[in-house]
C-alpha cells in the first residue's frame, strides 16, 4: 500500500478568498515504511502577499520566495507523485481545500478525484483522545516523537513527524483477524473454524520462572492469612 504524508504551508486561511500555497512535503510510505522518495517544493504565490500572522507561523517571506517557481510549475510531477496514493493529513479539509483551488485553476478536478484516498490524522486523533489537545506538537508529545527541531512550522519537517504520528496511532490492532478459507459461514455472516488445523507449541516454565510464581502465590496467600482459593482447591 503506497502512502503519501502531505503538509503545506499557505499564505493565510482562506483558499477561496485568493490565499495560495507557497510550500509542499510529501513523505511516502510503502506498506507502512519510509522510502525516502520525498517531494518538497516551494512556491512563488504570484500576486498574493502573505499575511503576517501566517508568517509568524512558518517564517516563509516573499523575498525568499520571488525566484521559487509557481504551483503551475510543479503541478504535473506533484500530479504524478501522488497519483493512486492515499494522503495522510492533519486536518484534512484545510490542505485539501487549498489543493483543491490550485488545481481548478489549472482546470483539474478535485484532489479526492485525482488520489486514492484522504486520511485525516485529526480525525483519528479526536477519536482516540476525546477531549484532550491534538495538534501535531500535542499528538509528538503524547506519542513520543521527537518534535525538538520543529520551532517554526515547515511542511516537509511537518510531514516527517506526521509520518511518526500516524505510525504510532495505527500501531495498535483492534483484533485479531486471521484471513483462512477453511471456515463454514453460518448465519449472520460468521464464519467459524476448524481449530484442530492448528499445532499450538505448549511453551513450559523453566525453573526461575516457576520459582518466580510459586514466590508470588505465597506472598498472597500469607497476606490472606491462608484464605486464598488456590490453597483451598489444593486440599480438597
Amino acid at each position: 500500500m503506497r502512502q503519501i504524508v502531505l503538509d503545506t504551508e499557505t499564505t493565510g486561511l482562506s483558499a477561496l478568498d485568493g490565499d495560495r500555497i507557497i510550500e509542499i512535503g510529501c513523505v511516502e510510505l510503502l506498506n507502512r515504511k519510509l522510502t525516502g522518495n520525498n517531494r518538497h517544493f516551494y512556491l512563488n504565490p504570484e500576486d498574493r502577499d502573505i499575511h503576517e500572522d501566517a508568517q509568524r507561523v512558518h517564517g516563509i517571506s516573499m523575498e525568499f520566495l520571488a525566484d521559487k517557481p509557481k504551483f503551475a510549475e510543479v503541478a504535473a510531477d506533484l500530479l504524478d507523485y501522488l497519483a493512486g496514493a492515499e494522503l495522510i493529513i492533519h486536518n484534512a479539509p484545510f490542505d485539501i481545500g487549498f489543493l483543491d483551488e490550485e488545481f481548478r485553476r489549472l482546470g483539474h478536478g478535485p484532489t479526492r478525484q485525482l488520489v486514492g484516498g484522504v486520511i485525516d490524522t485529526l480525525v483519528m486523533a479526536k477519536e482516540m483522545f476525546p477531549g484532550k489537545r491534538n495538534g501535531l506538537d500535542a499528538l509528538c508529545d503524547r506519542l513520543g516523537v521527537d518534535n525538538s527541531g520543529r520551532t517554526l512550522h515547515g511542511a516537509l519537517l511537518d510531514a516527517e513527524l506526521l509520518a511518526d504520528v500516524y505510525i504510532n496511532l495505527t500501531r495498535g490492532q483492534d483484533a485479531l483477524v486471521m484471513e483462512i478459507d477453511s471456515g463454514t459461514a453460518v448465519d449472520g455472516g460468521v464464519t467459524l473454524l476448524d481449530l484442530s488445523q492448528f499445532a499450538l507449541p505448549v511453551i513450559s516454565a523453566n525453573e526461575q520462572e516457576a520459582a518466580a510464581h510459586e514466590a508470588l502465590l505465597a506472598d498472597l496467600d500469607k497476606a490472606s492469612k491462608g484464605k486464598t482459593v488456590w490453597r483451598a482447591l489444593a486440599a480438597a
